[in-house]
Formats: C-alpha cells, sequence, structure tokens
C-alpha cells in the first residue's frame, strides 16, 4: 500500500520513511502542506499521515481542504500538540486517528494498519485466493505446500494483486502505486518482481497463477482444468 507522509522535520521525515518501507508500505515524502494537499489530491494513496504543524499550510487546513472535495481516504494526525481540543478539533476535521509526538513506533505501525483496515472494510489482516494465503502483518504468502516471506515489492505487487484477483492490473498502475509517479526505474522492473512472484506460487499452489496478458498487464487467476 501507498502511504503520503507529510512531516516538515526531515530527520524524523526520514526515520519514519525508512521504518513504513522497512514495513512493506510504499512511501512519498513531503514537508509542508501546500505539496501535501497537491499529492493528496492525486488520488494515488492508501492512506496518509499529516503533522499538523507545517509551513505554507497547517495539517488541518490540508485535511479540511481535502475532506471538503468527498475525498474518503484514511488520515492519521501526527502532532506534538496533545491538549484534548487539539484532537477533537483535529477529529472532527475529519482525521481518522490522532497519534502524539514522541510515539512508539509499534503503535503507530498498528494504528496505520488498524485505520487501513476500517478504511477497506476488512475484519482481518489476511487476503485469500484459492488455495493461497496472504499475511498482511508477517508479509507471508502461503498454502499448505509451504510459505514464502516475501519483500517489499514482492509483497505489495502480491497484495494488489490478491485484492484486485481477475482484474486486469497494468505495468504503468504497479509503477504508479509501487515505485510512484517520479522514479527513474525502469518498466521492466515489473516483470521481473512478477517472474518472482510466479516461482513461488508455482512451489505453493498447483490452483492460482499471474497470468501475463500482453501490452495490458497482469491478472491473479485460478487455474483450470
Amino acid at each position: 500500500m501507498r502511504l503520503l507522509l507529510a512531516e516538515d522535520e526531515r530527520a524524523l521525515s526520514n526515520a519514519l520513511v525508512t521504518i513504513l518501507k522497512h514495513n512493506n508500505y510504499s512511501v512519498d515524502a513531503v514537508y509542508n502542506g501546500q505539496d501535501a494537499l497537491e499529492y493528496l489530491l492525486s488520488g494515488n494513496y492508501d492512506g496518509a499521515i499529516l503533522d499538523i504543524m507545517m509551513p505554507k499550510m497547517d495539517g488541518i487546513s490540508v485535511l479540511k481542504a481535502f475532506r471538503a472535495q468527498n475525498k474518503n481516504l484514511p488520515v492519521l494526525l501526527l502532532t506534538a500538540k496533545t491538549e484534548i481540543d487539539d484532537k477533537v478539533l483535529g477529529l472532527d476535521s475529519g482525521a481518522d486517528d490522532y497519534l502524539g509526538k514522541p510515539f512508539d513506533t509499534k503503535e503507530l505501525l498498528a494504528r496505520i494498519r488498524a485505520m487501513l483496515r476500517r478504511k477497506s472494510g476488512e475484519a482481518v489482516n489476511t487476503l485469500e485466493f484459492a488455495d493461497i494465503m496472504l499475511n498482511r502483518s508477517a508479509f507471508e504468502l502461503s498454502s499448505q505446500g509451504g510459505s514464502f516471506r516475501l519483500g517489499n515489492k514482492e509483497f505489495q505487487m502480491m497484495e494488489m494483486l490478491m485484492l484486485n484477483a481477475g482484474k486486469v492490473i497494468s505495468a504503468e498502475r504497479f509503477m504508479e502505486k509501487i515505485w510512484g509517479y517520479e522514479t527513474d526505474t525502469e518498466m521492466t522492473v515489473v516483470w521481473t518482481y512478477i517472474s518472482y512472484l510466479r516461482k513461488k506460487l508455482a512451489a505453493l499452489s498447483d490452483m492460482v497463477q499471474i497470468k501475463a496478458m500482453r501490452n495490458i498487464g497482469y491478472t491473479l487467476e485460478r487455474i483450470h482444468d
């Protein structure tokens, strides 16, 4: 899943990006509210983490402007302002959750997972298709035949495929969602990671395959006899 992080403290932002990427999220970081709103309106995110005290436009103003356009993206406010009135203002402005600084990394990750699950309507943290399962906390792809712990990009691609099983996902969409608009990575990297996933699926299941549709994209399908 792709997150937007808006935090003007560069050292904290860099640390959070590292933590989030280590936990298999794709992250874009911005350092002021004006950029945060512009990025959010691109519609390319599954969730956002907004600091309140930012230059150019504060986080509350960003959130209100974003919600005013009927955007229901999950948003977590991350801020040093922890008075009850500040929390109420943030939640009433459209935030899904609120976490004060300093914070524990495990709590931040748990709140992000819970926020994303609530918005997607998922009560559990495991995706299933045919005889395979994807554990979104352990980043593990498994079946009765065994399991593999997936790397960052592998996990995100498999998650997209399982969330959209039977639907075609273009290479461009994988690039936008996982590598980001401004990446210098070549499009051929998508095929490379699809190849990795195909090998793992072949070892785990004889019921599931990733089908390539030339010049269109990829889809996760059941193998029919």
